[in-house]
């Protein structure tokens, strides 16, 4: 549990950022198993190709360009809006409503913003089926970015600028700890929801790129909010 004292400090916080898939609702939902699988289909559609290639090549795409999306704009100039159409046209009742990340939001000062590499669609499905979707100010998502993936640090800065923040009363958080680099260097505060696949915790402990790591989020949050309150 992180000391009270580092809590505290999080007061001064007057933006806090947060991704979207597997950090507002927990990992165990399963649901991006099925954006995961929307996109092999799509790639097998795309392209004729039997599953297993679409599933390999899905995820060179990820490793070489930070998204598959990323890869299939640049090798093959894929329309992005079809794409994200597709892949993210799931079931989201497998995510419940929380009581305690609304309360906790809630009780948070500063403003609340989503930066995901999803849709503005997807976060506003999501966040919807969660009942939080009220307060958040905005969705910064894949399109706003320039279709520029996290890590990339050219839609951080965009994102700086467009909604008039101030890093360093920021706190970011997210379940990829390669996506807090950048969000770091800025010099905001960062949030790891810890995660076990080898690409959520890639760069866990080799820098100093995360201030707190977290397993709860929704019970962090509502431990801060009592801490700054």
């Amino acid at each position: 549990m992180t000391a009270p004292a580092k809590l505290t400090a999080l007061r001064d916080t007057g933006v806090w950022i947060f991704d979207l898939d597997n950090t507002l609702y927990p990992a165990s939902c399963n649901l991006f198993a099925q954006v995961d699988r929307r996109i092999s289909e799509f790639i097998a559609e795309h392209f004729g190709i039997p599953f297993a290639e679409a599933r390999d090549r899905q995820k060179r795409f990820f490793r070489d360009y930070g998204t598959t999306l990323r890869g299939l704009m640049t090798e093959h100039d894929v329309d992005p809006v079809a794409y994200m159409d597709y892949v993210h046209d799931i079931d989201v009742t497998g995510v419940q409503p929380s009581a305690v990340l609304a309360g906790a939001l809630d009780r948070l000062p500063g403003r609340k913003i989503i930066f995901t590499n999803g849709s503005v669609r997807h976060a506003e499905n999501v966040a919807g089926r969660l009942g939080i979707l009220g307060r958040f100010e905005a969705v910064f998502d894949i399109a706003a970015a320039g279709y520029l993936p996290k890590p990339d640090p050219r839609p951080y800065a965009t994102l700086v600028e467009r909604h008039g923040i101030d890093p360093t009363r920021a706190c970011m958080v997210e379940d990829i700890a390669r996506n807090l680099v950048p969000a770091h260097a800025l010099g905001m505060k960062t949030v790891w929801v810890r995660g076990e696949l080898e690409y959520e915790k890639a760069g866990v402990g080799t820098g100093s790129h995360i201030d707190h790591s977290v397993d709860d989020l929704p019970d962090w949050l509502a431990a801060v909010a009592d801490a700054v309150e």
